[in-house]
């Protein structure tokens, strides 16, 4: 599961989990879902990412950077993703396709990921939250 959440003239992204691994997956689709329908996005090609950090919101903040660069610079969309997250370490796959922006219908381009509301923790119903508000 993957949410946006109001914030002022930015927008927060959500993503929702059983595992680490799949929230910080999910709030990858939720930050296309900011750039994007990540819906109408073919997974037709991969793209490996890894970043590395102390702890977790740090590794959060430097997960959807990386992703930010990978739209920005090489003008990648994703619809999914399959993160592996060991010791400090993150290691992802991302499904998708160069952008079309007649087909994808992009909206927005973030610029990058803040400290603002930035969580990662584990509720109590067991499931893992990781959120950060993204400036646009």
């Amino acid at each position: 599961m993957w949410e946006h959440f109001a914030h002022q003239a930015d927008i927060g992204i959500r993503g929702v989990g059983s595992t680490m691994d799949e929230a910080f997956a999910e709030a990858g689709v939720a930050l296309m879902a900011v750039i994007g329908s990540p819906d109408k996005v073919r997974p037709t090609k991969q793209c490996v990412l890894a970043c590395q950090a102390d702890d977790p919101e740090q590794l959060f903040v430097d997960w959807i950077n990386a992703l930010i660069f990978e739209v920005a610079a090489n003008h990648w969309f994703f619809s999914r993703f399959a993160v592996t997250i060991r010791d400090g370490k993150l290691s992802a796959t991302g499904f998708g396709e160069p952008i079309d922006p007649e087909r994808h219908e992009t909206a927005v381009e973030p610029k990058a990921a803040t400290y603002l509301m930035l969580e990662v923790r584990q509720r109590p119903d067991g499931n893992w939250i990781a959120q950060c508000v993204v400036d646009v």
